[in-house]
């Protein structure tokens, strides 16, 4: 047990793919808003009308998957992802220089993780590592990439990143509007060599 009096068994996991997906943003979306509502986040009204937008083209991409963690059915955290498609911009948006052949997707070769959070009673309880295994399980890819706040704004992420084993490649910023965030990728080739 810990302070919030949760414990990590009593969580289940769901994991859904390709259609499912977009049926599923109602089971999660009370999570989101409760997540993203704390610093450095501060996410409000506007700021979810956006997610739920971006949710909705997200769920037509190949490859789309989602994993929810419930504990006695309420959502205590969830993560998705998706394959990048071989006219992927997702490297444009990094400030640095890129050698091309790293930059080039073919479609099946990265797999990007758009969200993974956890609620607040829940962190702490290996449930980000567990979402973040069962997203990843099963998939044929080369690596996977994301983006997170910089330190120090989400410190907390940034070193639970680097424990599962992603380098930093360079600031990413996807559009006006967007804050900068630290761009890292998990070679998963190396892993298998």
């Amino acid at each position: 047990m810990t302070g919030s009096g949760v414990t990590a068994s009593e969580v289940v996991y769901e994991r859904y793919e390709g259609k499912e997906v977009a049926q599923r943003l109602d089971d999660f979306i009370a999570a989101y808003e409760e997540v993203y509502a704390e610093p450095p986040y501060r996410e409000g009204p506007s700021d979810i009308a956006e997610f739920i937008e971006h949710y909705q083209a997200h769920v037509r991409r190949a490859g789309m998957r989602l994993v929810i963690a419930r504990d006695a059915h309420q959502v205590v955290g969830f993560t998705y992802g998706y394959l990048l498609p071989a006219d992927s911009q997702w490297w444009a948006n990094v400030q640095e220089d890129l050698p091309e052949d790293f930059t080039r997707e073919d479609g099946a070769r990265t797999w990007v993780v758009l969200e993974l959070a956890v609620r607040k009673a829940w962190r702490r309880l290996g449930i980000a590592t567990t979402l973040h295994a069962l997203l990843l399980d099963g998939l044929d890819i080369e690596r996977v990439t994301l983006t997170v706040r910089p330190e120090p704004e989400a410190k907390a992420a940034q070193a639970a990143y680097a424990k599962w084993g992603y380098h930093e490649v360079g600031l990413s910023h996807p559009w006006d509007e967007a804050p900068f965030c630290t761009a890292m990728v998990l070679d998963l080739s190396q892993a298998s060599a």
